[in-house]
């Protein structure tokens, strides 16, 4: 199975890079959109989708205002479908999408596959929905208006690594239950052939969150995690739990957040090996 690393929407939040290369919240000045393309037996997944084509022509109406002041996105980068082009292949041989929540950084990009399956957590799909008071407002409902073939999973199914209610997408394409960035927040594993890589969406935003030894997070972007959850001890569990899997199986799998480029850089330099 080949996996392509393709970064769907690079950030530089909060203005940009400072004087020293960093950013003062998130501590890098660059963040990405970390997707995948799998090739299958048929055809193609893409796990995330980034935030889509019409970021260069809707920017505003498509993003909304705040995002776009506080993020700082490039508004003129490479969708994944171009991408994807680029690559050779054909977008509408994406035959199924897989996403670890519907926030406008991850599915936005959905309205460029609109034949594909996509494939969601039931939870997830009922927190859009039917949003909770907190929820409110959470997702960008002109993203999906162009009526996604939804295909919801229910959170059962058999363990994966110390996880339970593991759901398979497809042959070695795994829907892993981490809740707490949103209440139907999912991972996303992949088998490679050598070994597994585990999408772990927001479920961390700084690497040092799933340090087995020494855990540890930016205090300001630590308080930037907080505001934006919406179940908080499910998402300390789950940050618990990507700990114990770093610890007893790094050598299986390879965990990786959504947004940290040196992840990203250092993901895309290994596959081109």
């Amino acid at each position: 199975m080949r996996v392509h690393h393709l970064d769907c929407g690079t950030m530089r939040p909060l203005g940009g890079k400072l004087v020293d290369g960093r950013s003062s919240l998130f501590g890098r000045a660059e963040m990405v959109c970390h997707c995948l393309l799998v090739e299958t037996g048929n055809g193609l997944t893409l796990v995330e989708t980034g935030m889509g084509s019409p970021i260069a022509s809707r920017g505003e109406e498509w993003l909304g205002r705040r995002f776009i002041r506080t993020s700082g996105p490039i508004l003129d980068q490479d969708a994944a479908v171009t991408q994807i082009k680029k690559l050779g292949y054909d977008p509408r041989d994406v035959r199924d999408i897989v996403l670890t929540h519907l926030d406008l950084d991850h599915a936005g990009g959905l309205v460029d596959f609109p034949e594909a399956n996509v494939h969601v957590y039931a939870e997830e799909l009922r927190a859009f929905e039917r949003p909770r008071k907190d929820e409110i407002g959470r997702y960008r409902a002109v993203q999906f208006t162009h009526s996604p073939k939804w295909t919801p999973h229910a959170a059962l199914g058999d363990p994966w690594f110390g996880f339970d209610a593991v759901r398979e997408i497809a042959p070695d394409i795994l829907l892993i239950p981490l809740a707490g960035h949103t209440r139907g927040h999912a991972g996303v594993a992949v088998g490679t052939g050598d070994g597994w890589l585990l999408h772990a969406g927001d479920s961390y935003f700084h690497p040092g969150e799933i340090d087995p030894v020494d855990p540890h997070c930016p205090p300001l972007l630590a308080l930037f995690e907080g505001l934006v959850q919406t179940e908080k001890q499910a998402r300390l569990d789950n940050q618990r739990r990507l700990r114990d899997l770093v610890r007893d199986h790094s050598g299986e799998v390879t965990v990786f957040s959504a947004h940290n480029a040196a992840e990203f850089h250092r993901l895309r330099e290994r596959s081109t090996v």
